[in-house]
């Protein structure tokens, strides 16, 4: 199932599909790493559930819920 990287509960794993922000946050985005075909795993929440943490290719990154609803997952199981 494609969802948004928003949506994700922690200790859910996925999968990037696609990153639909354009220009400089589109840029952005894929410059941290979050390319489609990247494995990742969310971590954390803070307690108003923003910022997401994501670990992926061996480190740990956090976005914004804003970043997070513009990058589509394959989602999958809890870990």
């Amino acid at each position: 199932m494609v969802i948004s990287m928003r949506k994700m509960a922690v200790n859910q794993k996925g999968c990037i599909r696609a990153v639909t922000a354009c220009g400089e946050m589109g840029r952005r985005i894929r410059d941290m790493g979050l390319v489609p075909g990247t494995e990742f795993m969310v971590v954390g929440r803070a307690p108003l559930t923003d910022p997401v943490a994501v670990r992926m290719k061996g480190f740990t990154l956090s976005l914004r819920n804003g970043e997070a609803e513009y990058i589509s997952v394959e989602a999958g199981q809890d870990a």
